[in-house]
C-alpha cells in the first residue's frame, strides 16, 4: 500500500476582511508532532492499538534526523517489538536516506496513519491544565487539530514548552549543552583500499606506518590542518560500497533553542565539513579523490530541552543496568555518550586517552513515567526532551531507543483515548503486550 495525498478536515482559521472565522473540526485520538524516530515509533504503535493518528512534521520528508541531518547508523540497541518491525521495514540499521522518508510514508499509510507535511506546531490549545490540541503554521492558514492526546516528539520540546511544562537545559554548573554536528556523505572512495573507523577502539588500532588513527588526528587538529574541536573523526559505512557517512564535525556553545546560534552552527560546521574531506584526501588510503555526495538539510543537535515527568531517568539508572516494572523500553543500550560541551572529543575519560572515553552502560529499562509531565494532562513527549538527566539523555537519546520512546508514547495515548482515562493513570502492564514480544 502506498501512501495517498488526500485533503481532510481539520479547524482550519480564517481571517476574513470582517474578522469573522470560518471553522471544521475533526477530533483525533492521538497527535504526534514531529515526524522523526520518535514521532514514526509513536504514531506507528498509536495506529496498530486502533487508534485514529494523525503525524504533523515540519519539514517535507519524514526520518527526522536520519534524514534531515543525514545522520547514521541507526543507534542503540533495545528490546522492542515495534522498533524491530520498523527497522526491518528499512532493511536494518543503515538505511539509505535517499529513500528512507518513502519507505516511512508507505509503512504508516498501512496503518491508516494520517500525515501532514509543512505543517510546523506554533501553539497549544490548553483547557485548564489539560492539552487539547495544537496549532500549526500551515500553507493553509494557522489550523487547530484536536487530539485526546498530544505527543510531542519533536526532539526540543515544542509543544510542551509552549504548554508550559518545567525543563532543564545542558549540564549542570554551566548549562552547556552538548556540541551539534554536521554528518555528512561522501563519495568517490575505493572501497578496497578505505579505511574503516567507526569507534575509539578501531582508532587505535596501529596503521601501516606505525601510527595509530587518533594519532594521526590529533596531530593534524594541532597542526591547524583540522579545526580546534575536531579530535575524532569516525568513518561509518554507508548503503554503497563508495560511500562513508562522516560524523566528525562539532561546533561548541550552540543552544538548539536558539535561531540566531543554529545559523552560526550551520555556516561553521559546513565549512568544518570541507576542511575534514581535504585532510581525508591528502591523508587516508582511498580517498584520494572523494568528495561529498551528500550535505545535510539541517545541522545534528543532540540535547536540547529536557522536561519534568512522573519519574526521571538518571545515570545511575543506566550504569547500574536498572530494571522498572512500568517499563516502556525495555535493555537499552548505549554508552552515555557525551560530546565534549567546552572541546573536542568526549566530556570524560581523558585520564585514559587524550580524546576522553564514553562510561559504558548496561542495558536499562526505561519507566513510563519519563514521557509524563507532572503537572498537564493530555500530553506526552517522548525521545530527546523525556525526563532525564544531562547524563542518561547522552544514552537515551539516540534513534532507536528514541523510537522505542514513542512507541511506548503511542501506545499509551491509544490506550488512554479508548478507555478514557487520564494518561498519568494508564496501567502500563494493560500496554507492555504491544510494546514486547
Amino acid at each position: 500500500m502506498h501512501f495517498q495525498i488526500r485533503r481532510f478536515p481539520v479547524l482550519l482559521i480564517i481571517e476574513n476582511q470582517n474578522g469573522k472565522q470560518e471553522q471544521e473540526q475533526v477530533n483525533y485520538d492521538v497527535i504526534a508532532v514531529g515526524g522523526g524516530p520518535a514521532g514514526i515509533g509513536a504514531a506507528y504503535a498509536a495506529a496498530g492499538c486502533g487508534a485514529k493518528v494523525l503525524l504533523l512534521e515540519r519539514s517535507g520528508r519524514l526520518g527526522g534526523t536520519a534524514v534531515q541531518s543525514v545522520v547514521g547508523p541507526l543507534m542503540g540497541g533495545v528490546e522492542s517489538r515495534i522498533v524491530t518491525e520498523i527497522l526491518a521495514r528499512l532493511g536494518g540499521c543503515c538505511v539509505d536516506f535517499r529513500r528512507m522518508d518513502i519507505e516511512l510514508f508507505d509503512l504508516l499509510a498501512e496503518r491508516g496513519v494520517e500525515i501532514l507535511l509543512h505543517a510546523p506546531v506554533s501553539g497549544v490549545r490548553l483547557e485548564g491544565n489539560r492539552v487539547t490540541g495544537v496549532e500549526a503554521e500551515c500553507r493553509e492558514g494557522r489550523c487547530i487539530f484536536s487530539a485526546r492526546c498530544v505527543i510531542d516528539c519533536t526532539g526540543d520540546g515544542d509543544v510542551a514548552f509552549r504548554a508550559g511544562v518545567p525543563f532543564e537545559i545542558g549540564r549542570a554548573g554551566d548549562g552547556l549543552m552538548q556540541p551539534v554536528s554536521i554528518m555528512y556523505l561522501i563519495g568517490g572512495i575505493d572501497p578496497l583500499r578505505r579505511m574503516k573507523c567507526t569507534c575509539e577502539q578501531d582508532a587505535r588500532v596501529t596503521m601501516v606506518n606505525g601510527r595509530t588513527w587518533e594519532e594521526i588526528v590529533l596531530e593534524a587538529q594541532s597542526g591547524g590542518r583540522l579545526p580546534d574541536t575536531v579530535s575524532v573523526i569516525r568513518l561509518y559505512h554507508a548503503v554503497r560500497e563508495d560511500e562513508n557517512i562522516v560524523n566528525a564535525t562539532q561546533v561548541n556553545y550552540i543552544d538548539g533553542t536558539s535561531s540566531a546560534d543554529l545559523t552560526r552552527a550551520e555556516i561553521e560546521g559546513r565549512r568544518q565539513a570541507f576542511r575534514i574531506l581535504d585532510f581525508l584526501r591528502e591523508t587516508v588510503p582511498g580517498y584520494e579523490n572523494a568528495f561529498i555526495s551528500q550535505m545535510p538539510a539541517a545541522i545534528g543537535v543532540r540535547e536540547t530541552r529536557r522536561f519534568e515527568g512522573v519519574a526521571r531517568l538518571e545515570k545511575g539508572d543506566c550504569i547500574a543496568g536498572r530494571r522498572f516494572a512500568d517499563a516502556v523500553v525495555r535493555r537499552a543500550c548505549f554508552s552515555i555518550d557525551i560530546h565534549n560541551p567546552a572541546g573536542g572529543g568526549q566530556a570524560a575519560g581523558h585520564e585514559e586517552n587524550a580524546v576522553g572515553t564514553a562510561e559504558r552502560a548496561q542495558p536499562y529499562d526505561i519507566p513510563y513515567g519519563v514521557l509524563v509531565p507532572r503537572r498537564l494532562d493530555g500530553l506526552l513527549f517522548a525521545g530527546r526532551c523525556v525526563s532525564a538527566s544531562h547524563e542518561a539523555l547522552a544514552s537515551c537519546r539516540v534513534m532507536c531507543i528514541a523510537m522505542a520512546l514513542g512507541a511506548g508514547a503511542g501506545a499509551a495515548g491509544a490506550y488512554a483515548a479508548r478507555c478514557g482515562c487520564e494518561l498519568r493513570n494508564v496501567p502500563v502492564t494493560e500496554i507492555q503486550h504491544v510494546l514486547f514480544d
